[in-house]
């Protein structure tokens, strides 16, 4: 939940503002990745701009309260240097790090290679602790070359070289037949692709289950070698708990409680939803017995995610992944590329 502030911009012109306590950085494009610098420059200047996707309205988010951040990256190495910044301020945060395997395929064409990935999310995990980086195999895509079987040993293979790096594994099947924009870049970023090999990227009832299955018994396998790792969907409505395989929340306020347990006044805002309001004494009342409903209502219904604010925008990631929702195409995410500057308020300046 996001109360409003009073804030000056950078001309010292007063606003209002929203004041998140939990910023996603983010669902909509890779910051880490392609705008570490725009970040920390907005952090130093206490808020940044964010414009609604649907009607363009501008936004601005102050830094102000803000306490947690979630980083979703397929490439954190351009972040790392900064990040003794937000332990300097107080800031508390993880990552969502995407390591796929669809070098062959060409299907994320500005990504580094696997080894370079897996070093990166190495030197990440020993950085900030195993417990604050996750890994997401995502999303899982069927193609000719590709079958259930193929991804499988694809993860088996990545998982490898992570052991003991992450304690979570998260994925999600493949979203074609909603997104226009998506059957359009499939078919026109990659020569694998025909009209009905588009229809039938997403993974029917039984490829789901011959994919769970699979990850049942990898989890297995790398629990008898000691690495016990939790794995978990991202917004699929199918249920999977025979297979102990669970609804992943992205912005996982339980998770927050765990590993920022220290942190007792972001641990009642997770119970309550407000910041307390200490005593007298300094004190902080008791966790409300009873904790509110978190959940982020902006997001799909089946979405465990808590309340955030997201200050990512569309069109503006440039790893130019054929699958990306988030783009509407390579020539508008270049035009984007070419308005921005590390200077301005927001992403695309």
């Amino acid at each position: 939940m996001s109360d409003k502030i009073l804030i000056r911009i950078d001309n010292g012109e007063p606003v209002e503002a929203t004041a998140p306590i939990i910023i996603s950085a983010s669902r909509s494009t890779d910051i880490p990745a392609f705008y570490a610098k725009w970040f920390f420059n907005r952090l130093a200047k206490g808020y940044c701009v964010w414009y609604n996707p649907f009607n363009q309205q501008k936004m601005y988010i102050s830094f102000e309260r803000c306490r947690v951040i979630v980083f979703w990256t397929k490439n954190p190495a351009p972040i790392i240097p900064y990040l003794p910044e937000l332990d300097k301020r107080g800031i508390h945060y993880y990552f969502q790090v995407t390591l796929n395997d669809y070098v062959k395929e060409g299907f994320e064409p500005n990504v580094p290679s696997v080894d370079e990935r897996v070093e990166t999310f190495k030197t990440l995990s020993n950085l900030i602790s195993k417990e604050k980086v996750i890994w997401r195999f995502d999303p899982l895509i069927i193609v000719p070359n590709i079958s259930p079987r193929e991804l499988l040993t694809r993860i088996w293979n990545v998982g490898n070289k992570l052991k003991g790096l992450t304690d979570k594994l998260v994925f999600s099947f493949v979203d074609v037949k909603a997104y226009r924009k998506v059957q359009n870049n499939l078919i026109k970023e990659t020569m694998l692709f025909t009209k009905e090999d588009v229809e039938n990227a997403e993974a029917n009832h039984s490829q789901r289950i011959e994919i769970v299955e699979g990850l049942k018994k990898i989890r297995e396998a790398w629990h008898k070698e000691g690495w016990d790792i939790e794995m978990a969907t991202c917004t699929e409505d199918i249920d999977l708990d025979a297979y102990g395989i669970e609804h992943n929340r992205c912005i996982d306020g339980e998770l927050m409680k765990r590993i920022f347990a220290h942190d007792k006044e972001l641990v009642y805002y997770l119970h309550a939803l407000k910041w307390p309001e200490k005593d007298m004494f300094g004190e902080i009342p008791p966790i409300p017995m009873k904790p509110k409903n978190i959940k982020d209502s902006g997001q799909r219904k089946i979405c465990g995610c808590m309340v955030s604010k997201d200050i990512g925008m569309y069109n503006t990631c440039r790893h130019f992944c054929v699958y990306c929702y988030a783009n509407t195409s390579k020539e508008a995410v270049l035009k984007n590329k070419d308005k921005h500057n590390d200077e301005s308020e927001s992403i695309i300046g």
